[in-house]
């Protein structure tokens, strides 16, 4: 399990985090989170491979608020595969996230806690992070 956590940074509005790296083989999920503490996420991207309640793997979307998940948002569409690389790029655009995936399919999530700027950026899972990029 790798973690990177980043404090204090300023990701605004416009602004776009490209993460690169490589899956474990034998991975269960990894996750990028957004927002302005580990318990305030606006963006909670979470791929699963081998979901608890899912057979097949599913890409989750939620956020936090005080410590609290609100409605996952579920896409069955999940071009993540253990043991490859993958690139994901976040797009910041206001009121909401684009979140490009490996194949160029993008989904969309809600900023509903209509955060302008990013202070907090987690990075975490079954996972070799290889590039972080914010631009």
């Amino acid at each position: 399990l790798q973690e990177a956590e980043l404090k204090n940074v300023l990701f605004s509005v416009g602004d776009r985090l490209k993460v690169q790296g490589r899956i474990h083989s034998d991975a269960k999920r990894f996750q990028v989170d957004l927002g302005s503490s580990s318990t305030e996420l606006a963006l909670h991207f979470n791929p699963r491979f081998h979901d608890d309640d899912e057979k097949t793997p599913v890409l989750v979307c939620n956020s936090q608020c005080d410590g609290i998940w609100n409605q996952e948002q579920r896409e069955t569409h999940n071009p993540f595969q253990p043991g490859s690389t993958f690139k994901v790029v976040v797009k910041h655009a206001g009121r909401l996230f684009e979140v490009m995936l490996p194949d160029g399919h993008m989904i969309e999530f809600p900023n509903q806690q209509g955060l302008e700027v990013i202070t907090y950026i987690r990075i975490k899972g079954d996972i070799n992070l290889t590039s972080f990029k914010m631009k």
